[in-house]
């Protein structure tokens, strides 16, 4: 099937998967940080209290996602999806109306744990679960969602608060997550059929792994060592970016435009890993997962210029379409789809952990007087470090013929 013909056909669960990973932008890093300035100043918080406030927050939102995440896998999908976007409607709203430290912790919790977590989740399982020989292409697509949001929600608050206010961003994203909810929900509510078992399973049957089974499983965890890092690296820089913006005299608009590259390239990564993907197999193209963010810690260490911020962004970007789609794609081919949901949630959590964890520590470091370009060339040490460790993990996995 050529490319626009797969497209056109599966164009339902396509876009329903795009909408949900569109919409999961309220609760990524990327926008929440985009009035960190704004709270920070509102509750008079330093960069490390606030990083710490995001830190347990999201951690909290992680241990949820564990369990929560499993409704996938008894409830149908579409009707999760009008749970999950209402409650996230209603964070946007709070976040707008909100005067209190105290509740600012749950609403971030909220938002990580809607927004991030379960819209995400939703997207990525339908994604599994109903595609396999072209799963790669089904990811990419679904995935795509994230840059259009990473390129337009950053121009649009920044306009939004320029002109009247941060707290009305809120409400406008309150308002696209209510008339989007609709829409979403009829999509999802015809599940895509050939499904598990029938004519687009791949030749190969692959084994049914349950999340206990998955848990017992030692490359998971060395998986999870690689998995996890783009999350950990990208959010710790994302969330802080306004004190690199400051630290290498950029304009905060300047920024905000780059994030446009990012998500340009990002789906120009998607779009070419998918079908390397569906070709090769995930578990073939892992080891390569962290050499895009790599690159973007280097360069962002050494170079200080006004394009290197651009230079840097757009090997986010690659990063982050490339983790996006090969994470979409390595779980159901290595444990299946029957548990998909409970094993996705799992991964899920310890990926939400380590964007948290980012922001936290680097604002402690800050806060320490760490120099930034010295945290900056340990990220990049650390991603190489990993990359041959994936590339151990990845041998073993074609070993055992899964």
């Amino acid at each position: 099937m050529s490319y626009l013909s797969f497209l056109f056909a599966n164009r339902r669960w396509l876009v329903a998967g795009m909408l949900l990973t569109f919409l999961s932008g309220f609760g990524q890093t990327y926008f929440i940080s985009l009035s960190a300035a704004d709270l920070r100043e509102t509750f008079s918080l330093s960069h490390g209290e606030f990083g710490m406030l995001y830190m347990v927050a999201t951690l909290c939102s992680a241990a949820t996602l564990t369990w929560v995440g499993k409704s996938v896998d008894v409830f149908p999908l579409h009707f999760v999806s009008i749970a999950v976007m209402g409650v996230l409607g209603l964070l946007c709203v709070m976040m707008g109306l909100n005067q209190s430290v105290l509740l600012l912790v749950f609403i971030i919790f909220g938002l990580r744990l809607s927004g991030q977590g379960m819209m995400t989740h939703i997207s990525l399982t339908g994604m599994g679960r109903w595609f396999s020989r072209e799963r790669g292409r089904a990811v990419s697509v679904a995935t795509t969602g994230f840059p259009i949001g990473e390129s337009i929600f950053p121009l649009i608050f920044v306009a939004v608060a320029a002109g009247i206010g941060w707290r009305q961003a809120w409400f406008a994203g309150a308002i696209l997550v209510f008339a989007a909810l609709p829409l979403v929900s009829w999509l999802l509510s015809k599940p895509r059929q050939p499904h598990l078992g029938q004519v687009d399973e791949p030749e190969v049957a692959v084994r049914q792994w349950t999340r206990a089974e998955v848990m017992r499983d030692p490359l998971f965890y060395l998986i999870s060592l690689g998995v996890v890092t783009p999350p950990f690296i990208t959010t710790a820089v994302l969330f802080n970016h306004t004190y690199m913006v400051e630290l290498r005299g950029w304009s905060l608009e300047v920024f905000a435009g780059a994030f446009s590259l990012m998500a340009t390239v990002s789906v120009i990564s998607m779009m070419t890993l998918g079908p390397i993907v569906d070709r090769y197999t995930a578990r073939r193209v892992l080891p390569f997962m962290l050499i895009p963010l790599m690159m973007a810690c280097t360069i962002a260490a050494f170079w200080h210029q006004v394009p290197a911020a651009f230079v840097f962004m757009a090997f986010v970007g690659a990063s982050n379409g490339f983790t996006s789609t090969l994470m979409g794609s390595l779980w159901p081919e290595l444990y299946g789809t029957a548990h998909l949901g409970a094993v996705r949630s799992l991964a899920g959590s310890l990926m939400v952990f380590a964007s948290a964890a980012g922001p936290g520590l680097v604002g402690v470091l800050i806060d320490l007087g760490v120099a930034y370009d010295l945290q900056l060339v340990g990220m990049a040490i650390y991603c190489l470090v990993l990359s041959v460790v994936l590339r151990i993990v990845a041998a073993k996995i074609l070993n055992r013929g899964e």
